[in-house]
């Protein structure tokens, strides 16, 4: 008898520091969304909190440590042609410490720092969906 395998959707965690009315996005390589704009971020492990996951993934992947933070919105996108669904919880930085470093060299060419009122493209699906969302909800992410 063959098992059939079933997809599940994967949880997502996006962390979005801001600082003075801009935001922290890394372009994307040798992954899904290569070439695509989206904030630090990762798979939410087993057992973690989506604020842990929030600090872990913004450490390992820019050096910054998280001294206040909250779970803010989280969007859903399913990705018909990558066969990707998933559900992403974002995580809104107000205090912070240390400088962005390039961490992962191999999964992202580089960070920068983006107005909300200029963002660069392509964007990653779940922050332009958050984009999409928030528009008129200034004071969510500034």
């Amino acid at each position: 008898m063959s098992v059939k395998s079933v997809e599940v959707p994967k949880i997502g965690v996006g962390v979005l520091v801001v600082d003075e009315g801009k935001v922290l996005l890394g372009r994307r390589k040798n992954s899904h969304g290569q070439g695509m704009w989206a904030p630090p971020g990762g798979h939410l492990e087993f057992g973690e909190s989506v604020l842990d996951c929030a600090k872990r993934e913004l450490l390992e992947e820019t050096g910054l440590k998280v001294l206040s933070a909250n779970v803010g919105p989280w969007v859903e996108n399913v990705m018909e042609q990558e066969k990707k669904h998933y559900v992403s919880f974002f995580v809104l930085v107000e205090e912070y410490q240390g400088k962005v470093q390039l961490l992962e060299p191999e999964k992202c060419e580089e960070w920068a720092w983006f107005d909300w009122e200029n963002l660069p493209s392509p964007l990653f699906p779940s922050i332009e969906t958050f984009v999409a969302q928030m528009f008129g909800q200034e004071d969510i992410v500034r």
